[in-house]
């Protein structure tokens, strides 16, 4: 990116409650996509010890997700849009530089970014951002794991009905799934099931270039991929999938 764009997104997260080295490091991971602490710093051209005690702070912020890979830590940038629901105040400000931050976002979705998320208020983060973005949706759940976790999912369904977003749904056979199945005209939803011998207990939603894995035993926890590739071979997958079911 030329020094002056950068210079001016610096700026702009300064002036909207960032410090410095924060900005420095927010950018970094921008660009970066998803990397070590080591890569993270010589992008932000910090000290690693530095870069390692502001990424912490930024995670705190929800401005970056972090995860594992090999034991070696890796953060990712969250999606531009959340600073404005994150930071408070200077909304103004923040939505004119909002151009520039998604240009830099896009340039380093060429290649997969992987989010990590905890507990139920991970999942309802996840939920939100599928209602901000999505246009149509496909699914494949458990209707009666999903309901018995997630509590605030019947206002997702009436928030995605309010909006006009429809979706195909894949369902484990059961009451629950068939009441889904019953009420899916009204709710603009089309439902196929498959057999409930087929045992999982989890919820995938495909929208965009979106991948979103829920897992609704035990710790629960969800992963967002975003990808256009692997979008499109999930999407494809459900699709052959949904053609089989009568």
């Amino acid at each position: 990116m030329p020094p002056v764009f950068m210079a001016d997104l610096q700026k702009i997260l300064i002036e909207y409650g960032l410090k410095e080295k924060q900005a420095k490091v927010y950018l970094a991971c921008l660009q970066v996509g998803s990397g070590s602490v080591l890569k993270i710093a010589e992008k932000a051209g910090l000290p690693r010890s530095t870069t390692e005690l502001i990424l912490k702070s930024l995670h705190e912020k929800g401005l970056v997700s972090s995860y594992k890979k090999k034991t070696v830590a890796r953060f990712s940038a969250e999606d531009p849009h959340k600073i404005i629901s994150t930071l408070k105040g200077k909304t103004e400000l923040i939505e004119r530089a909002l151009p520039k931050f998604m240009a830099m976002y896009g340039s380093s979705q060429l290649k997969p970014s992987v989010r990590f998320y905890d507990g139920k208020a991970g999942m309802k983060l996840i939920l939100n951002e599928i209602l901000s973005e999505a246009k149509e949706l496909v699914c494949f759940s458990s209707a009666d794991d999903l309901f018995s976790t997630l509590e605030e999912f019947e206002g997702f369904v009436k928030k995605r009905v309010e909006d006009k977003i429809p979706i195909k749904v894949i369902l484990r056979d059961s009451p629950k799934a068939q009441e889904r199945k019953r009420l899916g005209p009204r709710q603009l939803r089309q439902v196929k099931i498959i057999p409930a011998s087929y045992d999982y207990h989890g919820l995938i939603y495909v929208w965009e270039n979106k991948i979103a894995m829920f897992s609704l035993t035990g710790d629960l926890n969800a992963v967002l991929i975003e990808s256009k590739e692997l979008a499109q071979v999930q999407r494809s997958l459900f699709t052959a999938l949904w053609n089989q079911l009568n």
